[in-house]
C-alpha cells in the first residue's frame, strides 16, 4: 500500500465550514487539506482531533460543523480528511486521532491489531449497493439470476467483468464478497475484484475502465445521472441485510481524558442524525460544501441523501448483530485473524445517557 503523508486539518470545526472540499474523496490513499483558521471562542473548548473519510455516510460530521453546533457545546474539532480507512487506522494507532468517522470494517481491523478504540455512535445502514454498467448491466437485467448473468457476460465477452470496489478490509468490499458468496452464489474466480479509492473507481466505471462497482453514495446516484446504460445490479438492503456502516469511534484514551467532551459529541452526533432525516434540502447544501467541491450538483446530492442506500442511524445497537455477522464473514477471508469481542468494542453508554435511557 502506497505511503500515506502526514494529514493535515481541513477545517476548524467550531465555526462553520469555510471552505469547499473534496469530490467523494481526492486521490487513492491521498489526504486533501486546506486550513480555514478563525479565532478561537474566549472560552477554554475542548479539543478533539477527528478523522474523517469525506463520504457521505459521515453526513453527521457535516451538519455538525456546518452549522456551527460545537461552539455552544464546548468543542472543538480539529478535522482531517483521509482517502481509506486503513489510513486513518495508522493515525488512531499512533495517537495523533482522538475520534474517527470510519467503516465498522476498518474499526473491527483496528480493534483485532491491538487499537483502543470504542463504537460510540452508528452513523448509517445498507448502505452499500452494486451498480453495474454497459454490458454487465444488460446481462444481469436478462439472466433469471446474478450467477446466470455473470456467466452470459462471460460467455458474450469472452472475460471476467471487473468490479471496482475499496481496498480489501472495507465495508464496501467486504459486503461485495458477502453477496458473492452467500446471496448471489458467485464464484470468487468468476469476478475480478480491483480495490481502489473513490474517485479512481467513480472514473472508471464513468469511462468503461471497470464493469460495475460495489460502492456507495453519491456514486451510485451520480454514474446513473452521467450513464443512461447504468443500473442497479443489487440493492443495498439485499447484498448484506442490515449491513453496517460507517460509525463515530473514539479511542479508549480520549474518554478516559475527555469523557465529558465524548459526551457532547454524541449529543450532537444524535441531533444531526435527525437534522439530516428532516431536512434533506439544507443537508444536500452542507454535504455539497464539503465533497461536492462544485463538481456534483445539489440536485443530486439530494437525491444521494435520499436513496435507499442511504439510511441514517444514530444507535450503535442496530449495527450489533450484523457487525458480529461481518466480522465472522471477514474471519473467513482471513482479513481477521484475531476476532474481536464485539460486545468490548462498543460502548453504549454515551448514546443511552443522552437519549436519557
Amino acid at each position: 500500500m502506497p505511503q500515506t503523508p502526514p494529514p493535515k486539518p481541513i477545517f476548524n470545526a467550531a465555526h462553520p465550514i469555510a471552505r469547499r472540499g473534496l469530490l467523494v474523496g481526492a486521490a487513492a490513499l491521498g489526504i486533501a487539506a486546506a486550513t480555514a483558521s478563525l479565532p478561537l471562542p474566549a472560552f477554554a473548548a475542548t479539543t478533539l482531533r477527528v478523522g474523517y473519510i469525506p463520504i457521505i455516510p459521515m453526513t453527521q460530521l457535516y451538519v455538525i460543523t456546518g452549522e456551527g453546533w460545537t461552539k455552544d457545546a464546548g468543542l472543538t474539532l480539529q478535522t482531517t480528511s483521509f482517502q481509506s480507512g486503513p489510513a486513518m487506522i495508522q493515525a488512531l494507532a499512533s495517537g495523533t486521532l482522538d475520534v474517527a468517522y470510519v467503516g465498522i470494517g476498518p474499526a473491527l481491523i483496528a480493534r483485532s491489531k491491538g487499537v483502543k478504540l470504542k463504537v460510540v455512535a452508528a452513523n448509517v445502514i445498507d448502505q452499500v449497493a452494486l451498480i453495474g454498467r454497459g454490458p454487465l448491466a444488460k446481462a444481469m437485467a436478462g439472466a433469471a439470476n446474478p450467477a446466470e448473468g455473470v456467466k452470459a457476460f462471460r460467455a458474450a465477452n469472452g472475460r471476467r467483468p471487473k468490479i471496482g470496489s475499496l481496498p480489501a478490509g472495507s465495508v464496501p468490499d467486504t459486503v461485495l464478497r458477502y453477496w458473492m458468496a452467500e446471496v448471489a452464489h458467485i464464484a470468487p474466480d468468476d469476478v475480478e475484484i480491483v480495490g481502489m479509492g473513490e474517485q479512481p473507481l467513480q472514473q472508471a466505471l464513468l469511462t468503461g475502465a471497470i464493469d460495475g462497482a460495489s460502492i456507495l453514495e453519491p456514486i451510485l446516484t451520480l454514474v446513473k445521472s452521467r450513464l443512461q446504460d447504468a443500473a442497479i445490479i443489487a440493492k443495498a438492503g439485499t447484498m448484506f441485510p442490515k449491513q453496517p456502516g460507517a460509525v463515530l469511534a473514539v479511542t479508549e484514551d480520549a474518554i478516559a481524558k475527555n469523557r465529558d467532551a465524548v459526551a457532547e459529541l454524541v449529543k450532537l452526533h444524535i441531533r444531526a442524525t435527525a437534522f439530516a432525516k428532516s431536512n434533506p434540502d439544507r443537508t444536500a447544501e452542507l454535504v455539497t460544501d464539503i465533497i461536492g467541491k462544485g463538481l456534483v450538483e445539489r440536485d443530486v446530492m439530494r437525491a444521494a441523501l435520499t436513496s435507499d442506500a442511504t439510511t441514517f442511524v444514530d444507535d450503535p445497537r442496530v449495527i450489533l448483530d450484523s457487525t458480529k455477522k461481518m466480522q465472522a464473514f471477514q474471519q473467513s477471508l482471513n482479513q481477521i485473524t484475531e476476532p474481536v469481542d464485539v460486545d468490548t468494542l462498543f460502548d453504549f453508554s454515551f448514546h443511552d445517557a443522552a437519549k436519557g435511557k
